[in-house]
């Protein structure tokens, strides 16, 4: 009995193991013939050569058709590794690429390794050397036929035709990992959009490769197109952007700029389409093109003063003055004043329960539009805390602070705006949560600060240009965008829809009549002139050092063309260095140049210099 129960355990182990082998088997097979492509690409490999097309990047013109980025032919080296020969001489192809034995060896070990290129197969082409010239594309195809498994692959590299606006256009580079697994369009060694409108719009620009399908005979050798073209796929070139940039304008907001920390914004308030975005420090997009771009690249990445950081859209600010066009709105619409209330008199500043927040002399007590054209920290202090303390319209402080908040987001801040550049920044907008968690016990007096900008209050430059254009339509706006037009679509319908504030139109007419007072006799009085009718706001944001200037207006007062924001770090006073470039920018847009006098203003400014020490920012 004991003899039969150990045959029986033993029938059953080699049973066990007879299965285990079949399925072993079986699983292989399923893995070879089809979870895997390997033996495909080696028997397709071995009879075809696919040869890749790849299309025209579409170009990109100003909002007058001036041509900014186009084409130009390079050329890529490409390694099909089954076909490279172990007897390569690498001396010579080294000398003809003129690159060293060292880098030839780390650019095939980087071509193997998976981490670097997920993509890798010894059967299919890969990139050994990017963006070959026409000069050394001519040295290399003289001895092309001495380095078998090597071929040549035309692509275009783009070109960027002026010095100005980088951060708008961005750049093109080669794709990573991340790119790849993303989206199955690339393959290791192609280009896409990195930064700016290369890279949001890069579905649009990048078209759709080509392929030709050539045959091979049995050593190799191409003996011509695979039923004669038959199933061969023409790219379709991509499609060419036409920006809503002003390409004189963006060039003199630079020249502006130039030895300054800040952000200058200008839009079109009946359209949303940006005019000029400037970000300074910025860097020559130009300088960012060929084999040299990864090295230029750590080089901006290392400055200090952060030169491939967009301010206009990233960077976070206290508003400061220009806040306070948003708060009279909003006083007005809900009842706190009405335009002709006088709150307590401005004793050099709002002084209340043991607190100061200073402000300038000027006649007191103001009604709205002298308010505004004085900027009056007192009138905007009592205006927020009578609003917070006004038991009869809102039953607790939250009510009435989540009620002051929901007007703020209705006027384009505490989110993102949506504009068509990626990284965009949404600001700081608080409600009566943040300050229950944060302060516990609260009440007017101890948010008060943020009825002038300061505070927990930060916008981006294009958030306060944004509510210039607002201002300037009396109570809406557009969504931001640098994109006037994709060649044969129509423009996205999020840039058509029409945003509307909470606060009431009637209000905004007082605010920009506050805002055209102070053009002609308050804090903006520089910019009073005949020929065009100029409403503005300026901004002191107060900073640990020297404080931000800061400026936000529009023109004319009827029927807008332009509105715009400048934001100058660590520039003093708004009227410093906001208001006269402010000034300057609107005249070049309204009138298409500048006036000799200004055109001398512009080039003081151009080489007005602020000081920011050794700051690592």
């Amino acid at each position: 009995m004991k003899g039969d129960y150990e045959l029986d355990n033993r029938r059953y182990v080699i049973g066990g193991v007879a299965i285990a082998v079949i399925v072993i088997y079986m699983i292989r097979l399923l893995t070879l013939q089809i979870l895997s492509d390997d033996y495909k690409k080696n028997a397709d490999s071995n009879a075809f050569f696919k040869k890749i097309d790849f299309p025209a990047r579409g170009t990109i013109s100003d909002r007058k058709g001036r041509l900014m980025v186009y084409n130009q032919h390079a050329y890529d080296i490409m390694v099909i590794l089954n076909e490279a020969k172990d007897h390569l001489d690498t001396l010579e192809f080294c000398q003809t690429l003129g690159i060293t034995r060292e880098e030839f060896d780390q650019r095939m070990a980087d071509i193997k390794d998976r981490s670097k290129n997920p993509g890798y197969s010894r059967f299919t082409q890969q990139l050994f050397m990017s963006q070959l010239t026409e000069e050394e594309f001519s040295v290399f195809q003289e001895k092309m036929y001495r380095f078998p498994g090597f071929y040549v692959q035309r692509r275009s590299l783009r070109q960027y035709v002026y010095p100005y606006a980088a951060h708008i256009l961005g750049d093109v580079a080669e794709v990573s990992p991340a790119d790849i697994e993303q989206d199955d369009y690339y393959q290791p060694g192609d280009y896409i959009g990195k930064l700016g409108i290369e890279r949001s719009y890069e579905k649009e620009l990048r078209g759709e490769k080509g392929v030709q399908i050539m045959l091979r005979d049995a050593h190799g050798r191409i003996q011509g197109s695979y039923q004669n073209g038959a199933l061969d796929r023409q790219p379709v070139a991509g499609k060419d952007l036409t920006l809503s940039i002003d390409l004189d304008l963006q060039a003199l907001g630079e020249r502006l700029m130039e030895g300054k920390i800040g952000s200058i914004v200008a839009i079109e308030p009946s359209t949303g389409e940006v005019l000029c975005m400037v970000s300074s420090p910025s860097y020559d997009p130009r300088l960012m093109v060929g084999r040299q771009r990864g090295k230029m690249h750590r080089l901006l990445q290392q400055n200090p003063r952060k030169p491939l950081y967009n301010r206009s859209i990233m960077g976070i600010y206290p508003p400061g003055s220009t806040f306070k066009t948003s708060q009279g709105a909003t006083f007005l619409s809900e009842g706190i004043t009405n335009p002709t209330t006088t709150l307590y008199p401005c004793h050099r500043g709002f002084v209340c329960g043991g607190m100061r927040m200073g402000c300038h002399g000027h006649a007191s007590p103001l009604p709205l539009i002298p308010a505004i054209s004085t900027s009056c920290n007192g009138y905007f202090g009592w205006g927020l805390y009578y609003m917070l303390n006004n038991r009869k319209k809102y039953k607790t402080i939250q009510e009435a602070m989540n009620t002051w908040r929901d007007y703020m987001v209705s006027m384009g801040f505490g989110y993102k705006l949506g504009i068509d550049l990626p990284g965009e920044n949404r600001g700081m907008i608080p409600n009566a949560d943040y300050y229950d968690s944060r302060l516990g016990k609260w009440n007017a007096l101890s948010v008060i600060s943020i009825s002038i900008g300061q505070g927990e209050v930060s916008l981006t430059p294009l958030q306060i240009a944004n509510l210039g254009a607002t201002i300037a339509n009396r109570g809406y706006y557009y969504t931001p965008h640098v994109v006037k037009k994709v060649q044969g679509e129509p423009l996205k319908a999020e840039f058509r829809e029409k945003h509307v504030s909470k606060a009431a139109p009637w209000a905004y007419e007082y605010i920009a009549k506050g805002m055209r007072a102070s053009v002609l006799g308050g804090t903006c009085k520089a910019l009073n002139r005949g020929d065009i009718i100029i409403c503005g706001k300026t901004g002191t944001a107060q900073n640990k050092g020297r404080d931000h200037s800061a400026f936000m207006g529009f023109a004319p007062m009827d029927n807008p063309k332009i509105a715009v924001a400048v934001y100058v770090e660590n520039g003093g006073f708004g009227a410093h260095f906001g208001v006269p470039i402010g000034g300057l920018i609107i005249e070049q847009y309204i009138n298409g140049k500048l006036s000799p006098a200004s055109e001398r203003r512009a080039s003081e400014f151009q080489h007005r210099r602020i000081s920011y020490g050794d700051s690592e920012r």
